[in-house]
């Protein structure tokens, strides 16, 4: 198998290859949000809270990009397993090219409708400014993060995960550097608080496109040119949106649940919303390193399945779940131990302080469900069966992540209990659908690798039992 770029190599596809960058950037990007959540709080509460509804508004934004990107992502490793590197590169240019013309257009309306969408997430009302604030701000330079998005997902699957660590690490020093320049108003700055971390946000992310543009047109062997953005090859992009616009739906009806989920808990009031802010930078920790073995599995499994190694991938789906369900077992674990500590870096309020004490105990339910479920989802996704996955995710979302949720908030009286009932039944009747799913195509898909008729790879040899 060639190893030079533009081509997995062997090595590059094991499971902890692929995952260990992503671990390291994750854990950094989790810290450095830490950090940053840490910074806003002190402005206020109110800031916090603004930040958290903005951003759950953005990621459902980012969403939309995931239509091409997510898709083309596993198309690239799946072209590379079947040793076809040209195909593999002009998928990785198209989603570019695509992707930003999404981001032109997002930017603008973003920038131009903000208090629309300020209205449409029932913001309450004495935040309402600080929320045009920010909100206009960074959703009009959304085109950046499309772009960001775009190369990085293309170049990590093409086995170079560690490259978009660097450039995210970066990223979010800087951004934690110019956050505290110019919230505080240090090194001669002017102090401009909420400004301030929408201005930092841009340029950070501005200076991480330059370095991921560099990464990308050198991440398929031979230099990209200009001209390649402007060619369309109609087969490979029907190919992409076959297996992204599932991917789209599924991750954009998940992004809009927990959107709506904080809308819900924004009518609770501005405590309430700080509150679920908080437990999101602090959960982030349990799930982190999952979360990294999910998306490693997923480039693994695309590239083992389009050299036909059924039997390897099949596996793997498996060992990550194992693998995964101790490490979030183990974080929350240590989330628990330093959990009065954890809390007490980002407000002194008693009742937010008391309700998500209680919260944090529930992640010893909720995170292995979660863990389960990112697996399975994303092994189902490596081999196109992303069609099905969104049939059956979507259904369970709305019904008990949203609708239980609020019926156990509002009128059971619940509050964040009830949300946190709904999020855990969610994540594990789709972690067991997806459960069930992957074992039917042992006697389908990948009924070749266990039926004794053959258990080689695409080349002729013995599939072979390959360890994380």
């Amino acid at each position: 198998m060639s190893k030079h770029k533009g081509s997995l190599s062997e090595r590059s596809i094991s499971i902890w290859a692929l995952t260990w960058p992503i671990m390291i950037e994750m854990t950094l990007q989790f810290m450095l949000g830490t950090a940053d959540t840490i910074q806003v709080s002190r402005i206020s509460d109110d800031a916090v809270a603004v930040v958290g509804i903005a951003n759950q508004f953005f990621n459902a934004v980012i969403v939309l990009f995931s239509l091409v990107c997510s898709g083309a992502g596993i198309l690239i490793a799946q072209k590379l397993g079947a040793n076809k590197q040209m195909e593999a590169r002009q998928i990785g240019v198209m989603s570019v090219t695509i992707t930003a013309a999404l981001g032109i257009i997002i930017s603008i309306l973003l920038a131009s409708c903000t208090d629309l969408f300020i209205t449409m997430l029932n913001v309450p009302v004495e935040i309402r400014h600080l929320a045009h604030t920010y909100m206009s701000m960074v959703g009009g330079g959304m085109i950046i993060t499309a772009l960001n998005l775009s190369f990085s997902t293309a170049v990590r699957n093409t086995g170079d995960t560690r490259s978009p660590m660097l450039i995210a690490v970066g990223m979010n020093i800087l951004h934690i550097l110019m956050n505290y320049a110019f919230i505080f108003g240090a090194f001669g700055f002017p102090q401009w608080g909420l400004y301030g971390v929408g201005i930092s946000m841009l340029i950070a992310r501005g200076v991480a496109m330059l370095f991921q543009i560099r990464l990308f047109t050198h991440a398929f062997g031979e230099r990209i040119r200009l001209a390649e953005f402007f060619k369309f090859n109609s087969q490979l992009l029907k190919e992409v949106v076959k297996l992204g616009w599932p991917l789209s739906m599924n991750g954009a009806s998940w992004t809009f649940s927990q959107l709506t989920i904080y809308a819900i808990i924004a009518t609770m009031g501005a405590e309430e919303l700080a509150t679920r802010t908080y437990m999101n930078t602090i959960e982030s920790f349990a799930f982190l390193f999952g979360w990294s073995l999910a998306m490693g599995v997923q480039i693994r499994i695309s590239y083992l399945y389009g050299a036909r190694r059924y039997r390897e991938a099949y596996y793997d789906a498996f060992k990550v779940v194992g693998w995964g369900i101790v490490i979030v077992i183990v974080n929350t674990v240590l989330m628990l131990l330093f959990r009065h500590q954890l809390l007490s870096l980002f407000t002194d309020d008693q009742h937010i302080i008391d309700t998500a004490m209680t919260l944090l105990w529930l992640n010893l339910i909720l995170q292995p469900g979660k863990m389960l479920n990112m697996a399975l989802g994303q092994s189902l996704n490596a081999i196109g069966d992303s069609r099905n996955v969104m049939l059956y995710s979507l259904p369970i979302m709305w019904i008990t992540a949203v609708g239980l949720s609020y019926v156990l908030a509002a009128p059971l009286g619940y509050g964040l209990l009830g949300i946190y009932a709904g999020m855990i039944l969610d994540e594990y009747l789709r972690g067991a659908v997806s459960t069930y799913r992957w074992r039917l195509h042992r006697r389908k898909k990948f009924a070749s690798a266990f039926d004794g008729s053959s258990k080689a790879g695409s080349d002729g040899s013995q599939a072979s039992t390959v360890s994380i």
